[in-house]
């Protein structure tokens, strides 16, 4: 879990570097920084779905688990319940910005395989390679969206520390084709936080966010045929 907890601390020490910087910042240039935040979501989503798509045992597991998935987030009504509750202690745009940060985060090659490979082997270099990634990332969303972004640390906390334990309990359990699912999914997530950001769209990313519980599910049952 060290590469967990370095991770966790660069999200954190990046956030409050970029709350410094987001009370000199105009209004004009958080909104170009919204921009390129939106522009590097959707490179970041396409290029995670391209990568993986090609590795895809289940073609169609990305479209089944994005149809279940939305439709239990949008029955549970994540989206608002996670914009009431931000709303409680910030206003503005911080839930938007808080929820690409989520994703930006915890989807991604490095921040799935960085907890499998510290588990397994005793190999931090991927999580610690993510940790510079994400303190970089937060001075950036936590200089147009404010210090909240800092609350993504609890997200990845737990998600890495889920697949540690996963991974160090049962080995078995997390291998190739549930990562490239997972990655397809969340890379369009990632694509859909993007669009929001760039105001192309406005997508309940948030409700679309159990899609990513799916492929967890379903691969390891499809394996077994």
């Amino acid at each position: 879990m060290i590469g967990t907890f370095f991770n966790v601390a660069m999200i954190l020490v990046g956030s409050v570097i970029g709350r410094f910087l987001h009370k000199g910042i105009k209004p004009e240039y958080q909104k170009i920084l919204t921009q390129g935040l939106g522009l590097a979501a959707m490179v970041i989503g396409i290029n995670a779905v391209v990568q993986h798509m090609s590795g895809s045992k289940y073609p169609v597991l990305f479209i089944v688990s994005l149809a279940v998935g939305g439709l239990f987030g949008q029955w549970v009504n994540l989206q608002s319940r996670f914009d009431n509750l931000v709303g409680k202690f910030s206003g503005g745009d911080l839930a938007e910005g808080l929820a690409t940060a989520i994703l930006l985060y915890c989807i991604g090659s490095l921040s799935i395989l960085g907890p499998i490979e510290a588990a397994l082997k005793q190999d931090y270099t991927f999580l610690f390679t993510n940790g510079m990634l994400d303190g970089i990332t937060s001075i950036v969303l936590a200089s147009t969206f404010g210090l909240g972004i800092a609350l993504a640390a609890i997200a990845v906390f737990a998600w890495q520390g889920s697949i540690y334990a996963i991974a160090f309990f049962l080995q078995g359990s997390i291998n190739t084709s549930m990562i490239n699912e997972l990655t397809i999914v969340g890379g369009i997530l990632i694509l859909a936080s993007g669009l929001g950001l760039l105001e192309i769209k406005k997508i309940s990313v948030l409700n679309l966010l159990p899609s990513l519980l799916i492929p967890i599910i379903v691969v390891p049952i499809l394996q077994l045929f």
